[in-house]
Formats: structure tokens, sequence, C-alpha cells
């Protein structure tokens, strides 16, 4: 079975409750979406209990736009890292200070050497048998093609990381996209069948943290 988790956004309690709700087996992979830091209180926490899950699981960790800015702001170097500019006014001040950024001298501080392993091999999405999982969506200007190779070797990483259209629309992928970034006003999972999931349920505004199991498309949420 895979288990794709939504926004989890510094919530290490949520996350640890909605682990422990979800009845894995071997062989199971559990697929995380992104936005694993920033607004909650614990994004230090949060990305070092998935670095250990990751040893004990099969895991694919998603890069979301909240990473993207938060590495771009420390001045990682890499092609998908940018709009730091913008970090602290999306909850950033509160992922710094779980790291303990603010306690630092200026220019003395790093990331813990697991947490730069973590973060450097973030994916910009993951396709597994009938599903296509990803941040945020893709260009609204590709619904009708269907060639999912050429779609996401043309996608630009500014939409995979920040769009917001590919959950209103229907497309011709053959695929079902699987994804989180647009947390519903509702707290409910949003459905476009069959063409997509979303599973952002508003963790960090007081929402569930929500897991959806496939194929069976079994919900999870605390």
């Amino acid at each position: 079975m895979l288990y794709a988790i939504g926004d989890i956004h510094g919530q290490r309690e949520k996350l640890e409750q909605l682990l422990a709700t979800l009845p894995l087996e071997d062989g199971d992979r559990l697929v995380f979406l992104g936005d694993y830091v920033d607004r909650g209180p614990e994004s230090h926490a949060v990305v070092e209990r998935l670095i250990e899950l990751d040893r004990e699981r099969d895991c694919v960790f998603l890069m979301g736009n909240h990473e993207s800015m938060f590495l771009d702001f420390l001045g990682v170097p890499d092609e998908r890292h940018f709009g730091g500019d913008a970090f602290l006014a999306n909850g950033g001040d509160r992922t710094l200070a779980s790291y303990g950024f603010f306690e630092c001298a200026p220019g003395e501080f790093q990331l813990p050497e697991e947490h730069v392993a973590f973060f450097s091999k973030l994916r910009l999405y993951h396709v597994e048998g009938d599903y296509l999982f990803v941040h945020a969506g893709f260009s609204a200007r590709w619904t009708d093609e269907t060639d999912l190779e050429y779609v996401l070797r043309r996608s630009r990483t500014e939409d995979l990381l920040w769009s917001r259209s590919i959950g209103d629309l229907p497309h011709r992928l053959g695929i079902t996209v699987v994804f989180g970034h647009t947390p519903d006003p509702s707290l409910q999972v949003r459905w476009n069948e069959p063409f997509s999931i979303g599973i952002d349920t508003g963790a960090a505004f007081g929402g569930p943290l929500t897991a959806i199991r496939l194929p069976d498309e079994t919900i999870f949420q605390v």
C-alpha cells in the first residue's frame, strides 16, 4: 500500500498521532508531500522525526515551497531554492526559532548535517502506479496533454511547488494527481475524481493532518 501524508508545517504532535493511526505493514511506502517546516512551532523536531522514520520505513520525501524558501533564505545553492525574501512572512521565524537561529552570532548558524542531507534529497515529484505525487501541481497549460513524462519534463519548478490550479481542473494525463499545498477552507479532503486528490487539510491552521491510503483511498486524520 501507498500512504500519502499532507502538509505538516511544524506540527510534531499531529505527525506522531497520525503515524500511530496508520496500520502499516511490511512493504508499505510513505510519500510525504512537502511543507514540513514553517508556521508550526516544531519544524526542527518534525525533520528529526522524518529522518528517524526514513531509517525505519520505506519513505519518499517531496520538496514543498516552504522548504524551498527556507533553504534559499539560508543561502543553500540549488536551482530549486527560491523565494527566500518571503520566508519570514510565511511563518519562517518559527522555523528559525526551532533551529536556534536567533541564539547564534551573525554568520555562525549552520543546519545539522543530517538535516542538510535530508533536504538535499527532497524530490519535486514521485510517480508510482496510477499516481503522481507532487507538492502543488502543474500549470493549467498542460491539462490537455496526455504524455505525463513530457509534462513533467516541461513543468517549471515554480508550478510544481506553488501552483494552485490543478485541483480545480480536469486533465488528460491518465493518472491521479495527489497533492498538498492548498488548504481547503472547510478542512475536508478535496476530491476531483478521478483527476486529483488534495490532502492539505490545514494542519498549520488548526485543521487535521491527513493521510490517504492508496489504492483503496482510505482516509486517516488527526
